[in-house]
Parts: C-alpha cells; sequence; structure tokens
C-alpha cells in the first residue's frame, strides 16, 4: 500500500520515544505554512461562509448593512474565524529543520483535544491579518483515557497580529495524538451503537432550535446579569454527514491540504501515507473516518464522528449568541472529551459563574458545555464576557499582554528585513 513507501512498517501507526524527542526538540520554534489559510485575506463571504458552517445566523456574521447599524459599523467575523485567516510569513525551513519537522507519527490518529482563546479586537473583510505559529508543549501519557493506547499531547500557540503588530488574537490548541488500535485493543466503545430517532424525538430537538434566542441588536447590560443566571439551552444536531459538509464549505479542507481529482493525485505523490484503499481498492484519506463507517470500524470506532473544531465553534455560538452584538468575547476555554459520532446531538447550555470589575472592564464568567445525548458532556469550558455597563458605559477592548505585543512588533520587524534583504 502507498504508506509503506514513507515509513518503515514497525513504526507505520506507532508512537515512537524518537519521535517524541523530535517532538519536544519543536518547541518555540516559529513554523511556515504548511497551506494557505481558507479565507487568508478575510471576506465578507467567507466570514459569512464560515458562520454558516456551524449554525450560527446572527447578521452581525453575514449582512454589512446590519453591522452598521452596530457599535462596531460593519460585518465583523465570529470570534473562532481566527482559524481560517491570516497569512504566515515565516521564512521556510533549512534542510535540517525540514528534517526536525517533516511529519510527525505517521499513521497515528490525531484527535482535536482543546483549546484556548483570547480575544483583542474584531475582525473585519479587507483586514490585513498576519499569524506565527509555535509548538508549545509535549506531554506523553502511556494510556491514554481518551483513545487508549500510548498517546501524545501536543499543544501549539498561534498568534494573530493586524498589520502594524497589534495582537488581535491568541490561541492555544491542544492536539491528542494516539494509536489508531488503541480504541479497538481497549474497546472503549463497543456498546456505542447508532441513534434512532422517532418523530417525536426530532420534534422535542425542533422545539429546542425553535427558542434559539440571538441577543443581537438587544443589549445584556452587566448590572442586569446575576450569577446563578442561565444561558437559553442551544441545540446542535443531530449530527449528519452533511454537517461535516458544511464545517469543509467553511472551513476549508484543513490543515492536510488534500483535494479532489487531480488534487488528490498530486497530494499522494507527496503524502502517500495519508492514505489508505478502501473496499473498493482506491486509495483514500484516512480523514474519512468523519464521514466513512468502514474505515471508521477499521480504526476501532463504532461510527464517524465530529472535528473537535466544531463543537468549540458551537460553544463560541452559544456564548455570542447570550451576550449580544454590543458584548465582547474576551476568552474561552474547552475541551473536547468524548466522540460526537454521526447520529448524536447536543445540548449547549451554560450559567454565570462569576461577575466582577477587572480594570475599565465589567466582566461575567461562564461555564459552558455542551452534552449529548447519551449523556455524555463531551465538551465542558469557560468564558470570559466583557458586559457594557448601564453606569460605566459601553465595552472597552481588552489590552493584550506585554509579550503578545512585544512578539507581534518583532514579527512585523522581522518581516520586514527579510524584504529589504
Amino acid at each position: 500500500m502507498a504508506e509503506t513507501k514513507t515509513a518503515p512498517s514497525d513504526t507505520y501507526g506507532k508512537i515512537t520515544d524518537s519521535e517524541i524527542e523530535r517532538a519536544r526538540a519543536q518547541i518555540g520554534i516559529p513554523q511556515p505554512a504548511k497551506l494557505k489559510m481558507h479565507d487568508a485575506k478575510p471576506s465578507e463571504a467567507g466570514i459569512s461562509h464560515f458562520a454558516f458552517s456551524f449554525g450560527d445566523d446572527n447578521p452581525l456574521w453575514h449582512d454589512p448593512a446590519y453591522g452598521a447599524t452596530t457599535r462596531w459599523r460593519g460585518q465583523i467575523a465570529p470570534p473562532t474565524f481566527i482559524a481560517i485567516t491570516g497569512v504566515n510569513e515565516t521564512p521556510e525551513f533549512d534542510a535540517e529543520q525540514k528534517k526536525l519537522f517533516r511529519q510527525l507519527f505517521r499513521g497515528v490518529g490525531e484527535y482535536v483535544s482543546g483549546s484556548t482563546y483570547e480575544w483583542y479586537r474584531p475582525i473585519r473583510a479587507g483586514d490585513d491579518i498576519y499569524y506565527e505559529t509555535t509548538r508549545s508543549g509535549v506531554r506523553v501519557e502511556e494510556k491514554s483515557s481518551f483513545a487508549g493506547g500510548r498517546s501524545v499531547h501536543l499543544t501549539s500557540r498561534q498568534l494573530n497580529v493586524d498589520k502594524d503588530g497589534a495582537p488581535v488574537a491568541m490561541s492555544e490548541h491542544l492536539v491528542i495524538t494516539a494509536e489508531r488500535g488503541g480504541s479497538k485493543k481497549t474497546n472503549k466503545h463497543a456498546d456505542v451503537k447508532a441513534w434512532e430517532y422517532t418523530d417525536e424525538d426530532i420534534a422535542k430537538i425542533d422545539a429546542i432550535y425553535a427558542a434559539e434566542e440571538t441577543r443581537g441588536a438587544n443589549p445584556r447590560y452587566w448590572e442586569d446579569v446575576e450569577v446563578g443566571d442561565l444561558m437559553q439551552p442551544m441545540a446542535k444536531g443531530p449530527l449528519t454527514v452533511t454537517d461535516i459538509i458544511a464545517e469543509h464549505l467553511g472551513r476549508g479542507m484543513g490543515h492536510y491540504d488534500h483535494g479532489p481529482l487531480r488534487y488528490w493525485w498530486k497530494h499522494r505523490q507527496r503524502l502517500g501515507g495519508f492514505y489508505t484503499k478502501n473496499r473498493q481498492g482506491v486509495p483514500d484519506v484516512v480523514q474519512r473516518l468523519h464521514w466513512e463507517q468502514d474505515w471508521a470500524e477499521q480504526v476501532g470506532l463504532p461510527l464517524p464522528y465530529d472535528y473537535g473544531d466544531m463543537r468549540m465553534n458551537w460553544l463560541a455560538h452559544l456564548v455570542t449568541g447570550w451576550m449580544g452584538d454590543d458584548a465582547w468575547l474576551w476568552k474561552m476555554f474547552c475541551r473536547v472529551r468524548e466522540f460526537n459520532f454521526i447520529g448524536d446531538w447536543h445540548i449547549m447550555e451554560g450559567r454565570v459563574a462569576g461577575k466582577r470589575v477587572e480594570g475599565p472592564h465589567h466582566v461575567v464568567d461562564l461555564e459552558i458545555k455542551g452534552t449529548c445525548q447519551r449523556g455524555w458532556i463531551t465538551c465542558p469550558g469557560t468564558a470570559t464576557v466583557i458586559l457594557p455597563s448601564r453606569a460605566a458605559g459601553p465595552v472597552i477592548l481588552p489590552t493584550p499582554p506585554e509579550e503578545l505585543v512585544h512578539r507581534g512588533a518583532a514579527m512585523m520587524t522581522e518581516a520586514a528585513a527579510r524584504r529589504r534583504r
């Protein structure tokens, strides 16, 4: 098969000590982009498509005319849009760096498992956004509680800045790499079956969708919020392959850089190990476990499942829908603890856990989570929101930490120096 051309048979699909050490050696080194971001130069259509991909119909993300009536004076992007925008100006690696950063853990499963975000200013169509990515942490777990078998927790930091180097956002993302046979060996999901729905079940879910509130132009003032207040629940799902397709419409094909037809052929010449033969003998991406039943079963899972990024978008949607257009989502943390299988559906919900004044900001802290119909809390998290105040006035955007301000300025200075050479 194609993958034997790119990795020895005795290490393909295995997590080895030498690969772990190579991952650790990558910490702190800025990495050039593997591919162009899906909406590298933010556009009105790209912003709208991204919001569409996770079911957020807030007109602030879709309608420039509506946006013009808000304090933002135009359409802005949903917070998690930073995942698909910006230009990376880190120079290409030399031969030794390429060797250090060649694909880690070939044939091993990757699971997006958590993210931490901070946002400092909105992104608009036409903005020049730049980003830098660095490995920030490596941790080994000999027996994975998530997927079984040996796993490595890889953390990467992304800093987004504007054309002057001023930080726009910072995020850290956790990916768990786990030996694909782990789930099969532990038999953790042996009792999981495809969920069946009656018309009455769908009607109950429909009622939650019908009751969904986008706070929008109706400000939520800090003085009107009390600790213990519950957020309006939000439905997501039942998850279908159509939802997976919609995710790719908004986000692109992701960091694997594969594509259809001739792109499929070209990508196999460069990264054959990313393909395995399907039941018809056709090499297809291992990523198809998100939509293909046969392949999901072969790697030890009962059903295809979602992307972790989808549920992070869902949690951000829950918060922005609750807080209103005049507020600012400052920080969010979320973990992906369980699989969200095709056919599962979620209630996204939360509560006000705290309320305080921090410098010029009137802040509320939220506990948020997504719970599927199986009773699993698959994506717990927290969020910090700056609300307008009746007494103190509108939201003041947060100031980025000094370390990020300095790094953002250095990014632009270094890029300018390279252009002059």
